[in-house]
């Protein structure tokens, strides 16, 4: 017999030599939500909670994934992002909720978009969006949801991750909200004068690689040796490859009512505004995140 209240103190035990001890329970915590459809109360108003025997054995499994530094989502296949709940698994990366903020700056301006088309009815220009480097497909579904009739379309070079954006669960919200839901292309980003024939677009998004390998000693295990390496790092020598990439993606199909916005390394904060105002951007603007760093360049 195994109380739920002795094995949430023996996993987070099991857990901090990784984490911070209120993070090593947090993620305990998230297990057994996940498995066993507990609260994160339970244990304190069930004292004598017992875990069926059956679930014993998966909930070890897991816990031992955990110990070895596999990220909790890469576990339960679930990350939480813009108050939604996407698939992730080890072909894309873990939804960071620093992304959120780029997100509702992204709705903000084309939702305003809509609302100015309004006036001419169904004929109206839906507000299209790009998403470059999409992933998961997290920032592509979430734009779509949060303007509802946006065409948004998501490019990524990695089959494999857009079998994962492609996969996401939410086409019961895209009828209800008379949404639309993300094209999801294969495409390699850094081929900049590819044929691409999805016309212009008023906003494009991207979140690219963009750590360098000499910050490798400064992260933790759970994303170094588990999330896909293609989508964290760009080369120490030339770390902005992406970002001149982007720059000549938008400068061929970005409106001219349209703007961009990018996620960034923080300590590249200028450099990379300078990509982007060498390309003829006549307005370029470093946007800082709850952390006061600087999280993504704004455009146009």
């Amino acid at each position: 017999m195994l109380l739920l209240k002795d094995f949430i103190q023996q996993g987070t035990a099991s857990l901090e030599a990784l984490y911070p001890a209120p993070e090593a329970r947090n993620i305990i915590l998230m297990l057994c939500e996940e498995l066993l459809g507990t609260k994160s109360y339970t244990h304190i108003v069930e004292p004598e909670f017992t875990i069926d025997n059956k679930l014993v054995a998966p909930l070890a499994q897991a816990l031992e994934r955990l110990k070895a530094g596999e990220p909790i989502q890469y576990v339960t296949g679930k990350a939480e992002f813009c108050g939604r709940t996407f698939h992730v698994n080890k072909n894309v990366l873990i939804p960071r909720p620093e992304t959120e903020l780029l997100v509702k700056e992204a709705i903000t301006f084309a939702d305003r978009l809509k609302r100015q088309r309004s006036p001419y009815g169904k004929a109206a220009e839906p507000v299209r969006v790009l998403d470059l480097c999409t992933g998961s497909g997290n920032v592509a579904w979430s734009v779509a949801l949060g303007v509802p009739g946006a065409r948004v379309v998501g490019v990524d070079i990695s089959e494999e991750a857009l079998e994962v954006a492609r996969g996401q669960k939410f086409s019961d919200e895209i009828k209800a909200s008379g949404g639309v839901a993300p094209t999801f292309v294969q495409a390699d980003v850094l081929d900049t004068e590819q044929d691409f024939d999805y016309g212009k677009f008023d906003l494009i998004l991207s979140n690219p690689p963009y750590i360098m390998e000499k910050e490798k000693a400064l992260m933790r295990k759970n994303v170094t040796d588990f999330e896909p390496s293609g989508a964290l790092y760009a080369p120490d020598n030339d770390p902005l490859l992406f970002y001149r990439a982007i720059a000549r993606w938008s400068i061929r199909f970005l409106s001219d009512e349209g703007c961009g916005l990018t996620e960034i390394n923080e300590m590249l904060g200028t450099e990379t505004e300078e990509v982007f105002r060498s390309a003829g951007y006549r307005h370029t603007e470093a946007v800082k995140d709850f952390f006061n760093k600087n999280r993504f360049i704004l455009y146009y």
